[in-house]
């Protein structure tokens, strides 16, 4: 019959079926896959992108927009992290602390001491805590020393516990470390507990400091003598004796001037130097954050240096560290 194209004679379902299957009889078998892929020659080494340490990608986002993800930039490997100028604010850190530079290791100077060859003068700095105006809250003092150039020297720290702190607030015992640029604590000063309800001119009221140096090796004491109108000390050497003499004023309370307290020579004579609480103005009057000036000569011995320097302390404990006022109830 003309116009039929002719077709190939249709195949049994099951001869298709056998062509379709794969030769592996196992079941469920992957198909077999041939690969066509020729491997050519070994090209050279080609270094990774950058933002890419090892070749690999380490987050979702591209090194060159920074801006996509600023808190999310890799913390390691050698690649700095950039972001926009004044894209970001900087978060307000306090201003880097400059110490005085290091000495070298002297003879017949005990460790730490370095520092105060070196000076005639330092500044005991004692920090504001706002904390004890607000709450009566009697809390560890804190001193910066530095020198004329603003450089910190050392840190001084009290160490007492709170209940004591708050019990006998300014008549108790106390320790003070003083610790340098690397933290060594190079000077410890104990004051013992004095009863104070006994008559003045009694020996057992008399207030005393110890000075160590290094921290269990004894270099002297400051002893507080009764006078009538004003404040006198006595530096002592480790076998409590005598070499140096503390006069202060007449009134060590006054109000907007400085309170100077002389430091003379046994005779009472030669005047070797002097310790100035300096008046801060209503700092001064209502918050315990007191500023001394001490002065001694360049040549001084080094262990009276660090003696005069104990006697602050003893000083502001005694004349400038006020309780809070507590107002009665009723």
């Amino acid at each position: 019959m003309s116009g039929v194209i002719p077709t190939a004679p249709e195949k049994p379902a099951d001869e298709m079926e056998s062509q379709i299957k794969s030769p592996n009889l196992q079941p469920d078998a992957p198909p077999d896959y041939n690969s066509h892929f020729v491997p050519g020659p070994p090209g050279a080494a080609v270094p990774p992108p950058i933002g890419y340490p090892g070749g690999f990608p380490v987050r979702y986002y591209s090194q060159q927009q920074p801006s996509t993800f600023p808190y999310c930039q890799p913390t390691g490997g050698t690649y700095p992290i950039q972001y926009q100028p004044g894209k970001y604010p900087v978060s307000n850190r306090p201003a880097p602390i400059t110490w005085m530079p290091g000495a070298a290791r002297m003879p017949g100077c005990p460790p730490g001491l370095e520092y105060l060859i070196q000076l005639d003068n330092i500044h005991v700095l004692q920090h504001f805590e706002p904390l004890e105006m607000m709450t009566y809250f009697e809390t560890n003092n804190k001193y910066d020393i530095k020198n004329n150039l603003d450089q910190m020297v050392y840190i001084v720290t009290e160490d007492t516990d709170d209940f004591t702190r708050n019990a006998y607030r300014t008549v108790r015992p106390f320790i003070l470390r003083v610790t340098d640029v690397m933290g060594r604590e190079i000077m410890t000063m104990q004051r013992p507990f004095r009863c104070t309800c006994c008559c003045f001119c009694c020996p057992s009221t008399r207030q005393e400091l110890e000075v160590q140096c290094p921290p269990g090796v004894t270099l002297g004491f400051v002893m507080d003598h009764w006078n009538l109108c004003r404040a006198v000390y006595s530096i002592q050497n480790e076998k409590k004796e005598t070499v140096m003499r503390i006069r202060g004023p007449c009134s060590t309370y006054g109000c907007g001037s400085d309170s100077v307290f002389e430091v003379k020579s046994l005779d009472g004579v030669s005047n070797i130097g002097s310790i100035i609480r300096k008046w801060n103005g209503l700092i001064s009057a209502m918050g315990n954050a007191d500023h001394f000036d001490i002065h001694f000569p360049l040549d001084l011995d080094v262990k009276m240096k660090a003696m005069i320097f104990g006697a602050c302390f003893l000083i502001d404990f005694m004349y400038f560290e006020r309780s809070p006022v507590q107002h009665s109830s009723g």
